[in-house]
């Protein structure tokens, strides 16, 4: 389809002004500054809602944005966020958000929403993609969507009593603790560790059998994102073995990229690294300690479960265009086995040189 075929779309109204008379508009960098003035204020809104994210995600991977308001004269009233990902992995396909774990429509009211939901669809109909993903934390599955029920996620309330927070935990989390605390374990912040980090990263990835992330990424993210990013590495001695980047919105924080040394597991350099992710946060006074999600039955599941958080389904949908059958690129997919047995055996440099380019064909 040409370019001037899609801006006419982007331009027309998505229905009759007696049924939606609110206004379905492209955004427009005019729109900027009330987009995410709206996004901090919408309770269903994320961190991933922000523009920044579709600075970071352009940046980075060179996905298309298709970012959609909706207005009641010059005021917004819902945000719909979206990338045209397009490989021989994927096909094309329409997503709300990539490598985001939530996303989806936010809007005032439900005319608002069937506003922008029905503004996608005319635009993945349009680009002739596969399938239309809306990464939703909560809400309905529409009429015409396939739930997603891949994925859990986990938060934990936290207080400004530290002491308390820790108190919570189960018994055998405390007992790790305290097995980190006793061999010398040390938590440092900052992002002048990011080389460290990158390196931890990439080890991760490659023992799991998954591609490695550009270090672009985390660059662009503390770029994009001032004020809203933390960077945690602990230590033994001098050697680093485990750390998390962290995303802050709101009163809300989610470690969202975490990777250690092979050695971690064994002196509880993983559970002392989210213990202090923990400590942090509530020392500056915020109140949701996102885990992220995980997938159903998977390692990391078990690993969350553990420190007894408030464990929710996401309400991920998917609309089917050109696909019959639900899409599923996880790494975890059997169907990936053999790739992922090989990953792991690749040498590290290797997996570092050819990750990003792959990392991006799962979004």
């Amino acid at each position: 389809m040409a370019g001037s075929e899609i801006q006419a779309l982007l331009r027309t109204s998505s229905a009759d002004s007696n049924v939606f008379p609110s206004r379905v508009l492209p955004l427009e960098k005019s729109d900027y500054p009330g987009w995410d003035r709206f996004v901090v204020s919408h309770p269903c809104a994320t961190f991933f809602h922000q523009l920044a994210w579709k600075c970071v995600m352009e940046k980075t991977y060179g996905y298309e944005p298709y970012y959609f308001c909706c207005k009641r004269g010059d005021r917004i009233t819902g945000i719909a966020p979206a990338f045209l990902v397009s490989n021989w992995m994927t096909g094309r396909c329409l997503i709300s958000l990539p490598f985001a774990v939530y996303g989806g429509v936010c809007a005032e009211d439900q005319e608002t929403k069937r506003a922008l939901i029905s503004r996608m669809e005319e635009l993945a109909a349009k680009l002739d993609v596969e399938y239309l993903e809306l990464r939703n934390r909560e809400g309905q599955i529409g009429g015409r969507y396939i739930a997603n029920e891949r994925y859990a996620t986990f938060t934990l309330p936290l207080t400004t009593n530290v002491q308390a927070v820790y108190n919570a935990f189960p018994k055998d989390i405390r007992y790790m603790l305290r097995k980190a605390e006793k061999i010398g374990l040390r938590a440092q912040h900052g992002f002048d560790q990011l080389d460290q980090f990158y390196r931890l990263m990439t080890v991760n990835l490659r023992r799991l059998g998954t591609p490695a992330f550009p270090r672009a990424v985390y660059e662009n993210l503390i770029r994009e994102y001032p004020g809203q990013i933390d960077l945690t590495l602990v230590y033994l001695g001098e050697e680093p073995v485990a750390g998390g980047m962290s995303f802050i919105f709101r009163d809300w924080i989610q470690p969202y990229y975490v990777g250690s040394e092979e050695k971690a597991k064994a002196i509880a350099a993983n559970n002392f690294l989210w213990w202090e992710m923990i400590r942090f946060a509530a020392s500056k006074g915020l109140t949701t300690f996102d885990f992220g999600r995980s997938k159903k039955g998977s390692g990391n599941y078990d690993f969350k479960k553990k420190w007894n958080p408030r464990i929710e389904n996401l309400d991920y949908q998917v609309r089917l265009f050109r696909r019959k059958e639900m899409p599923n690129f996880s790494p975890a997919n059997p169907k990936f086995e053999f790739a992922t047995n090989l990953w792991k055996k690749l040498p590290i440099g290797l997996t570092r040189a050819l990750g990003p380019r792959v990392i991006r064909w799962f979004p």
